[in-house]
């Protein structure tokens, strides 16, 4: 992927640029699923900390969980969970907008003081194509998505998986970005378009075998 390419990954809708990592390791808690499903979303967030070389951890202390991830029908449901509104700001008229634009999933980040992601909620809603979807494929695209702040448009037009096979995995380009996002050597967040640059960089060394 040229810079340019990686740019637009982290470019939003307001034309700023914003690549941000996680800062703490991961602790994922599903709702709304059967345990085979849960089996699954886990081992898809998994291979993604895997890949991108982050840790997943049993607790986070200030937290609990910061990876919640809810799966429902109706977007009315969500504000009947309790303590929900405390974590998510303004929830209800929230739902009531994502219910009226007839969305089926939104998510949201909550960040540290270094800028650095702490928390994602991730909402679901089972319907139509979503809801026709094997798990597998849901899973990993949430477990891609929320690993970095990706820009809104970001997979609009294609997606951030592929099949190889029989099997569903990360685009090789999606997860080049990813690995190189997570490299020690560059921040955990950056808001300076100057950092494509440097993804680009780091997968053209990757291209060439320098790891």
């Amino acid at each position: 992927m040229t810079a340019d390419d990686i740019q637009k990954l982290f470019t939003r809708k307001d034309g700023q640029y914003l690549c941000a990592r996680w800062g703490r390791p991961i602790v994922p808690v599903v709702f709304g699923v059967d345990d085979a499903t849960l089996a699954t979303i886990k081992g898809a967030i998994e291979a993604v900390m895997v890949l991108a070389g982050h840790k997943m951890a049993e607790t986070d202390p200030e937290l609990g969980a910061n990876l919640m991830m809810f799966f429902f029908q109706d977007w009315a449901e969500l504000p009947l969970v309790p303590r929900l509104d405390q974590l998510v700001p303004d929830l209800g008229p929230l739902c009531d907008r994502l219910a009226a634009a007839g969305a089926n999933q939104y998510r949201a980040f909550r960040f540290d003081a270094d800028g650095a992601i702490k928390a994602a909620f991730v909402f679901l809603r089972m319907n139509g194509p979503l809801a026709d979807l094997p798990a597998e494929v849901v899973a990993l695209n949430e477990a891609t998505q929320t690993i970095l702040t990706w820009g809104e448009g970001a997979f609009a037009e294609t997606s951030p998986l592929a099949r190889a096979e029989e099997a569903v995995i990360l685009r090789p380009e999606i997860a080049g970005v990813i690995r190189a996002a997570y490299l020690p050597t560059l921040p955990v967040v950056a808001r300076d378009a100057s950092h494509a640059l440097r993804l680009a960089a780091r997968l053209s060394a990757e291209g060439q075998g320098d790891h």
